[in-house]
């Protein structure tokens, strides 16, 4: 199941770019791995320069944060948001099971009570 989620946002990741017009569609996997990456890459430092752009709109004019740090704070950001969607994945499996397991509760309660005739 895990596996499965991370090949499809793999496969976003690489879709996404290239309806950006940013990625060509691949012609082999080893192509298509580079453009996986790059993707990645792009949007890291974008993720990174928007991060850095906040940062520096709250710190006073003399002490802004230098630009060197656009690549760390973008693939921080990245895994941060990883992190966050499985998070959120590992919450709705918990409430899945919850309404499951309640869901067998009231079902036998309704086969016992039709078995007793009540």
């Amino acid at each position: 199941m895990g596996m499965r989620i991370v090949v499809g946002m793999l496969a976003g990741l690489v879709v996404a770019g290239g309806c950006l017009g940013q990625v060509e569609v691949p012609a082999g996997g080893e192509e298509l791995g580079k453009q996986a990456l790059a993707f990645i890459q792009s949007a890291a430092e974008l993720l990174g320069r928007g991060l850095l752009s906040l940062i520096n709109l709250v710190l006073p004019q003399a002490h802004e944060v230098s630009q060197d740090l656009v690549m760390p704070l973008g693939y921080l950001g990245l895994l941060t948001v990883i992190l966050f969607l499985f998070g959120l994945l590992e919450v709705a499996r918990k409430v899945i099971w919850l309404v499951v397991g309640v869901g067998w509760v009231l079902m036998v309660v309704r086969i016992v009570l039709d078995a007793l005739g009540t």
